[in-house]
């Protein structure tokens, strides 16, 4: 997200000052702690699409096409409008959108997921969802504009008649004088992720409210958010902190909204706690995090089920990174699926996940 710092309020600060020292409740609660040595592998990226840096890439998606093209789709947050990428060379194919509040125009467009045959646009500038079905880029429908204040990231959990869509909301209690944001009371936090029950009928794409999610206390509460993703399987949903003032780290919910007790990750990040994904291997696998360095983004990889810290790596040149998309489609180019990430705000790179296994000594084949 990269955004200005909120200013905290006096009880806050307080607050904060007694949570630093290591033995912190966070940190106690953190599985990662002592585990992470700063040894990050350097995988080379497979391709870096064409740098715009104009457009202010944010996050990245993709999509295969019935005929097996696979299409990577990036928010462009500056210019408003999707652009989309070859995925298996990067190379740019066309643009989607503009400015406006229309179906089918954006206001800064941020957090984008594809599910089946519909991409999912947060717009935070429009404080809506926005639904498109692929290929044609068609609308369906807009959402949650009349809940959301300042959203920025999404996770679609797909269900038998429909999907759950989870909307983490950075809403803020104004600026200073020196127009960073102001982070709200803790208390005032509850509603820092929405979730949406999501169906698509006859063209049409409607969503209702189901909850409102946000853990009020000290270690739970939800001050900058963005990333978000779950595991259906193990009731868990993953959202990044990403108030360095306090820390950088993934806090663990369930499905259903409540704070599990459980962070992650605040021993292993030297800069902010951006994206999230999960690699599934099986019934195990990996979540693999973002640790947003501006020289170099280092991608942490965490145990499915633990949460141990299992290894780091980087790219040659990758930085700054926003948005990850894991697709672990078979495709021509990444037999084994490949990671993309947003690179500088400009591009987005990819990793063939052949060669992250590699480097990391991970299984390719996983048990069924």
């Amino acid at each position: 997200m990269m955004r200005a710092l909120p200013v905290l309020s006096v009880l806050s600060l307080a607050l904060l000052a007694g949570c630093k020292p290591a033995a912190s409740p966070a940190s106690a609660a953190d599985p990662a702690a002592a585990t992470t040595g700063r040894s990050v592998a350097t995988v080379a990226e497979a391709f870096q699409t064409p740098m715009t840096p104009d457009d202010n890439i944010d996050s990245p998606a993709s999509w295969t096409t019935p005929e097996g093209q696979v299409w990577l789709i990036a928010t462009a947050k500056a210019t408003d409008k999707l652009v989309i990428y070859d995925g298996q060379t990067g190379s740019h194919l066309r643009d989607v959108g503009s400015l406006g509040t229309a179906p089918g125009q954006f206001d800064r467009p941020n957090g984008i997921a594809v599910v089946d045959d519909l991409v999912l646009i947060v717009e935070r500038d429009n404080h809506r969802v926005q639904v498109l079905q692929l290929p044609d880029f068609k609308p369906l429908g807009i959402f949650a504009a009349e809940d959301l204040r300042k959203p920025y990231g999404l996770w679609v959990n797909k269900q038998a008649d429909g999907y759950d869509v989870y909307v983490t909301d950075s809403y803020d209690a104004g600026e200073d004088a020196q127009g960073n944001d102001i982070l709200p009371p803790l208390a005032e936090l509850d509603k820092r992720v929405r979730r949406y029950a999501l169906k698509v009928a006859d063209g049409k794409a409607q969503a209702t409210l189901v909850s409102s999610i946000g853990d009020t206390g000290e270690t739970g509460a939800l001050r900058v958010v963005e990333s978000i993703w779950g595991d259906p399987a193990n009731d868990r949903l993953l959202i990044a902190e990403e108030d360095e003032t306090y820390a950088s780290e993934f806090k663990v919910y369930t499905l259903e909204g409540k704070f599990t007790g459980t962070t992650f990750g605040r021993d292993a990040f030297k800069a902010q706690a951006e994206g999230v994904m999960l690699r599934t291997c099986g019934k195990d696998g990996w979540w693999i995090t973002t640790e947003q360095g501006k020289q170099r983004s280092v991608f942490h990889l965490f145990d499915r089920h633990t949460l141990k810290h299992v290894g780091a790596f980087q790219g040659n040149t990758v930085a700054n990174t926003d948005g990850i998309w894991m697709d672990q489609n078979a495709s021509a180019r990444f037999p084994h699926g490949a990671l993309y990430a947003v690179h500088d705000d400009q591009g987005v790179v990819a990793f063939d996940w052949s060669n992250v296994a590699k480097q990391l000594s991970l299984p390719l084949e996983c048990a069924k």
